[in-house]
C-alpha cells in the first residue's frame, strides 16, 4: 500500500453546484508531507451565496421521514466505503489505519442515530387551562428549525465531528453551512457527494473549504445566519460568541482533562484504560487523559504499569497495520509539545519514558513530579503528553481538578461509591467517567463542558435541542 493519493482538487459545493475556483490551497499527507489534494478557496461571494442558498431551500418541505431516510441511507453508504474513508483518514489527518476504520464506523453510528431521533422530535402539552380565566384554553409546543447554522469544525476528527454537527442540524430541518478545518477537508468534502447521493435536497447542505478566518469573519457577518456550531480553540470560540450578538451559538473547546486512580482501584484495569485513552491520535483529543492523580499508596506501582504499557506503542507509518501512533497535525505542533515537555523538565519533571521529537511525531511520554503551574498541567498540550501527580485525600484532588479553566470530561477510578457519588457533585465538569479514563465516549450521550470547554451539547438527541427553537401554541376554545 503506498503512502500517497493521486493529488485531485476538490471544490466548493455552494448553491446545489461543485465549483473549482482558481485559488487553491494544498493538502498533505501528514506522514510524508507530500501534497495528497487540493481545495478550492472560498471567497465572500461564495459565502454569501452559500447562505442565500441554505435559506432558500428552507421554504421546500422536507418531512421528518424523509430526513430520516437520507440519513440512514448516508450512513449505510459511509460504512459500504470505510476502507476508503479510512485510508484518506489516516492520511490528511495522521492517525492510524486502525483508529481511523473505528472513526469511520463511529461516524455512520452519527448519522443512524441522528436519522432516529428526526422521527421523535416532540413539544409537549402545557397546561394553561388551569391558570384563572383559561378555564377554556389548551396549549402544547413544538419544536421549529433555528434555520441556517454554520458549522466549523476541527482536524483532529474530520468525519465523526462533522457527523455531529450535519447529522443533528439535518434531522432537525435546518441547512448547513460546513466550514471544514483546511488542514484536513477531505473528507468531509467526500461526505457531502455521500449526502447527495443519499438524496438530502440541493441547498441542505453547502461546503466552503479555504481560509478558515477569513469564511469565518464572512459567515459571522452574515446575518442570515441563524447558529454557529463550533468546535475548536477558546481562543476562537470567544470570538465567535462576541460576534454572533444574539444568535444562537454551541461551542465545544477542549480540556486539560483530569483522570483520578483512588487506592481502591484495579491498577492494572486503569493502568490499561489510561493508557488506551492518553495517546490516541497522538493525543490530539479534547478529552484525551493529559493530568493523572495517583493516591500516594499504589503511586510507584501504577506508574510502573502505565511505563510498561506506553512503552509498548508503535509509532509510524498511519498506514500500517502496526502503528498505534501517527504523525502530530503539523511539524510546529510537534515542536511546540517538546517546547512544553522541556520547560517542565527545567522546572524539575521528570520523563519516565518519550519525551523524544522526530519530525512530526512525538514519542508518547509520561512525566512525574510535575508541579500545577507547568504549561504541560495548566494549559491544553494536545499531544501525547501525560503528567502524573501524586495526593492523599479525595477532597485535596477534587480541588486540584477543579484547578483549571477547563471542565469538559473527567475520569475517576475507584471501587467506593460514596467517593463517586461525591466526586459526581463536586468535580465541576461537563461529564464525569467513573472506572475509566477521561476520554470515554459514545456518539448518543450527551457532550458537552463548562468554563472555557465551552457551551451546549452534542451528542443527536442534545444538539437537535440546541438546533431548534420551542414554540407555543395556545389555543382558545
Amino acid at each position: 500500500m503506498t503512502n500517497s493519493m493521486q493529488v485531485k482538487q476538490h471544490g466548493l459545493l455552494v448553491a446545489g453546484r461543485w465549483e473549482k475556483t482558481t485559488e487553491t490551497m494544498k493538502v498533505f499527507n501528514k506522514y510524508t508531507q507530500e501534497p495528497a489534494a487540493e481545495i478550492s478557496v472560498a471567497t465572500k461571494k461564495h459565502v454569501d451565496l452559500a447562505v442565500q442558498s441554505a435559506k432558500a431551500v428552507l421554504k421546500h418541505d422536507f418531512s421528518p421521514y424523509e430526513r430520516y431516510e437520507v440519513l440512514m441511507k448516508a450512513a449505510q453508504l459511509l460504512l459500504e466505503r470505510r476502507e476508503e474513508f479510512a485510508r484518506i483518514l489516516a492520511i490528511e489527518v495522521g492517525k492510524s489505519i486502525r483508529e481511523s476504520r473505528g472513526e469511520v464506523e463511529r461516524s455512520a453510528q452519527t448519522l443512524q442515530i441522528s436519522a432516529e431521533e428526526a422521527k421523535r422530535i416532540h413539544g409537549e402539552g402545557v397546561p394553561v387551562e388551569s391558570a384563572q380565566g383559561s378555564e377554556n384554553r389548551m396549549a402544547f409546543t413544538i419544536r421549529v428549525p433555528v434555520g441556517v447554522i454554520a458549522a466549523i469544525t476541527p482536524f483532529n476528527a474530520p468525519i465523526n465531528l462533522v457527523c455531529h454537527k450535519i447529522g443533528p442540524a439535518i434531522a432537525a430541518g435546518n441547512s448547513v453551512v460546513l466550514k471544514p478545518a483546511e488542514v484536513t477537508p477531505i473528507c468531509a468534502i467526500m461526505l457531502a457527494s455521500l449526502m447527495e447521493e443519499a438524496g438530502l435536497p440541493k441547498g441542505r447542505l453547502q461546503v466552503l473549504t479555504g481560509d478558515g478566518a477569513k469564511i469565518g469573519e464572512w459567515l459571522l457577518e452574515n446575518q442570515d445566519v441563524n447558529m454557529f456550531t463550533f468546535t475548536g480553540s477558546p481562543r476562537v470560540g470567544e470570538l465567535i460568541r462576541s460576534k454572533a450578538g444574539l444568535r444562537k451559538v454551541s461551542l465545544e473547546l477542549g480540556n486539560n482533562s483530569a483522570t483520578i486512580v483512588h487506592k481502591d482501584s484495579d491498577i492494572e484495569r486503569a493502568a490499561t484504560l489510561v493508557s488506551q485513552k492518553s495517546f490516541n491520535n497522538a493525543g490530539q483529543v479534547c478529552i484525551s487523559v493529559q493530568r493523572i492523580y495517583v493516591h500516594k499508596d499504589i503511586h510507584e506501582t501504577f506508574v510502573a504499569r502505565l511505563i510498561e504499557k506506553t512503552a509498548r506503542f508503535v509509532v509510524g507509518n498511519p498506514l500500517d497495520e502496526k502503528t498505534d501512533i501517527g504523525p502530530m497535525i503539523r511539524l510546529t505542533e510537534a515542536e511546540r509539545v517538546d517546547a512544553w515537555v522541556k520547560e517542565a523538565v527545567e522546572q524539575g519533571a521528570q520523563v519516565e519514558v518519550g519525551g523524544k521529537r522526530e519530525g512530526a511525531f512525538y514519542v508518547p511520554t509520561i512525566l512525574t513530579n510535575v508541579k500545577d503551574d507547568m504549561k504541560v498541567c495548566r494549559q491544553e498540550v494536545f499531544g501525547p503528553v501525560v503528567s502524573i501527580a501524586t495526593y492523599e485525600e479525595i477532597d485535596e484532588v477534587i480541588a486540584k481538578v477543579n484547578d483549571s479553566d477547563y471542565g469538559l470530561q473527567a475520569g475517576l477510578f475507584t471501587n467506593d461509591l460514596q467517593l463517586a457519588m461525591k466526586a459526581a457533585r463536586e468535580i465541576e465538569v461537563g461529564g464525569l467517567i467513573v472506572n475509566d479514563a477521561s476520554a470515554y465516549r459514545v456518539d448518543h450521550m450527551p457532550y458537552g463542558g463548562v468554563k472555557k470547554s465551552g457551551n451546549g451539547k452534542e451528542g443527536p438527541k442534545y444538539a437537535i435541542e440546541e438546533m431548534t427553537e420551542e414554540r407555543i401554541i395556545v389555543l382558545n376554545l
